[in-house]
């Protein structure tokens, strides 16, 4: 397990390397694995979880479904709402959708309009891992949307590096410290052999060079 502290100087040099932006650029960690077979679907990583100093950025949020879902969602100031008609509008325009895709961060949905978000959007959403997170009637979607907007989701696929975003420019390097100590206890405990599958970590602001961690 890495020590904070050791996490906490490579976030100042990656920050103190990174060339003078006029804007807060993003900050991640590249995290590369060893000795797994990821042909293995036991063996990749699919996470979504909250950062205990938030993500630094704007986080978008969309809601599929009509009726009380919508009205929670406006409630809770989500960015998009779709509709069960746009929602098959949208699988006759592929570019508008794939945008959509890629635009937002996470959806949720109704649990009424899955199979019309599986048949119209699944080749767009699936793919990216972004399929809604389905909403039970009754629920309501207020405390989910305030839970994702400090949330990430990173996920290996069938490939041994993976990058998760950590924070931003603008945070203080403490907070992003804290955060990247708290995605890698989750990657090792998701891991068959913990830290032991980590071959190495970096960290970099979007446009700097990358300092390793580990």
């Amino acid at each position: 397990m890495v020590e904070r502290v050791q996490i906490l100087k490579a976030v100042n040099e990656a920050v103190e390397k990174a060339p003078k932006r006029n804007f807060q650029e993003s900050m991640e960690i590249s995290i590369n694995l060893k000795n797994l077979d990821m042909a293995q679907p036991k063996n990749r990583i699919d996470e979504t979880m909250i950062l205990p100093k938030g993500t630094g950025k704007t986080v978008k949020i969309a809601v599929l479904g009509k009726g009380d879902i919508t009205t929670q969602a406006k409630a809770a100031s989500v960015d998009l709402i779709i509709g069960p008609e746009e929602i098959e509008r949208l699988g006759g325009e592929p570019r508008e959708a794939r945008k959509m895709a890629e635009e937002y961060n996470f959806f949720l949905a109704e649990t009424a309009v899955m199979p019309l978000v599986g048949r119209y959007l699944g080749t767009r959403l699936g793919p990216r891992g972004k399929m809604p997170q389905p909403v039970p009637p009754g629920m309501d979607v207020g405390p989910i949307v305030e839970r994702l907007r400090n949330s990430v989701k990173f996920r290996t696929k069938d490939k041994m590096t993976f990058h998760v975003r950590v924070g931003s420019t603008g945070m203080s390097p403490e907070d992003v410290a804290e955060n990247i100590d708290a995605i890698m206890k989750k990657v090792e405990s998701s891991l068959a052999s913990g830290s032991m599958n980590v071959r190495s970590v970096y960290v970099k602001t979007s446009m700097g060079p990358a300092v390793r961690l580990i």
